[in-house]
């Protein structure tokens, strides 16, 4: 059983209220005083939350079931803290009956402008990192300021005057997420270049598209491993072209080591990338993340690749250690002009693997996806068809609405979010 980012938010949120509260005399926990201590001390276990989540830990995505739904619960964790944080802000936490200290007494001075600061610092990095229109580049340092951030809130939590003592319920509460939180936060922004999993590699072949372009590196010395439909994060090490960006890696499980990028130009930094790649550049590959499997044991497997989330079933094809293709049908969706790879090279693909290929280029509605799909749900029973999906979030509910109209069971539906930001 994996977290959800409803329960990752709710869950810490509610037992941090629920102690705070229990720490105040009866006679106030009902109060905006009382509200607005929960509040904080929610926002505060939230920020640590989500800088856990940040670490990239291999526990940490396996509890979430793939990196890509850590990112989800990552985003939602940081909302939330900055909401709650406003409510905190909003009101002051203090009532009368309350025996209040500080757990680290700072001049007045320093402990109003380090609750200010939390506060101000907190809200400009969550909308910045909402912020989908500013460069990469930018957005990426700017999030870095999280893990120092989080620290500022640790202090405003210890030297403010709260009726919370470091010895109670609460007060290890807090004390344990913090140190959780810090400890991801520094292993991130100090340890991670050095101890992640990873693996330097040279650009070897190009092939460009329309916008786009199929990357294919070599491993210079040990190769990274993976399995195929996970993803990992290429770091060119080329000026300009430096910032780590996570790609599904869509090449098989072959001897030599080799990794295959589809990159395609969405963004300021991809199109950079696309535009500038060059044979005999060096890149850093840190690898392997995500939960993205095939299910060869289903009876009937039906893979549905939106865009550039054709990728992941690429891999599929190439895994040369796998069978049983001809019980699969791959859906293709594509803008006619904008495709890549193109058709007729997915189509040989398919073909050498004995595998189903349908080009959709008319959109969810086009009868070359509904009529087929169809078929297939009449042909083997909807309860026995597994779809695996790889796209935008505007196609993966038009797909959902089509599982429940044949009736294929909702569970029978696996996906990899497709964007992280």
């Amino acid at each position: 059983m994996t977290i959800r980012a409803w329960q990752a938010v709710a869950g810490p949120a509610a037992v941090a209220a629920a102690l705070t509260l229990a720490a105040l005399p009866a006679g106030t926990r009902l109060g905006m005083g009382g509200f607005s201590l929960a509040a904080g001390v929610a926002a505060l276990t939230l920020m640590a939350a989500a800088a856990l989540l940040g670490s990239r830990w291999r526990w940490v995505e396996h509890a979430f079931g793939g990196l890509d739904r850590v990112y989800v619960a990552h985003k939602w964790l940081g909302i939330w803290a900055l909401a709650l944080a406003s409510a905190h802000f909003l009101f002051k936490a203090d009532a009368d009956g309350w025996d209040v200290a500080a757990i680290l007494e700072l001049p007045a001075f320093w402990t109003r402008l380090v609750r200010q600061l939390s506060y101000v610092a907190l809200g400009l990095i969550v909308l910045l990192a909402l912020n989908r229109n500013i460069r990469y580049s930018v957005w990426r340092w700017w999030h870095k300021l999280s893990g120092p951030l989080f620290l500022v809130v640790v202090l405003h939590w210890l030297s403010f005057r709260s009726p919370i003592r470091l010895e109670s319920p609460a007060g290890v509460w807090l004390a344990t997420w913090s140190v959780l939180g810090a400890a991801g936060a520094l292993y991130k922004l100090l340890l991670y270049p050095l101890l992640a999993r990873q693996a330097e590699y040279e650009v070897v072949a190009i092939d460009p598209g329309q916008a786009a372009a199929h990357i294919q590196l070599t491993p210079v010395a040990h190769p990274v491993r993976f399995v195929p439909g996970q993803f990992g994060f290429l770091r060119m090490k080329h000026d300009g072209l430096r910032e780590p960006h996570p790609f599904t890696i869509a090449s098989g499980s072959g001897g030599d080591g080799r990794v295959d990028f589809v990159v395609r130009a969405l963004g300021d930094f991809t199109a950079k990338l696309v535009a500038q790649v060059r044979p005999g550049m060096r890149a850093d590959v840190y690898a392997p993340y995500g939960r993205f499997v095939r299910n060869a044991a289903a009876p009937r497997e039906v893979w549905i690749g939106g865009g550039v989330g054709i990728s992941p079933f690429i891999a599929w094809l190439q895994d040369q250690a796998a069978d049983a293709f001809h019980k699969v049908t791959l859906f293709y969706f594509y803008t006619p002009g904008r495709e890549f790879p193109e058709l007729p090279v997915l189509e040989a693909m398919a073909r050498e693997r004995g595998a189903e290929l349908v080009g959709v280029a008319g959109g969810p509605g086009d009868p070359a996806f509904v009529e087929r799909f169809a078929a297939l749900c009449r042909e083997h029973g909807p309860r026995a068809v597994d779809v695996a999906f790889c796209g935008p979030k505007g196609l993966l509910g038009r797909v959902r609405a089509e599982l429940a109209a044949n009736g294929v069971p909702a569970e029978n539906l696996r996906h990899e979010l497709f964007e992280f930001r």
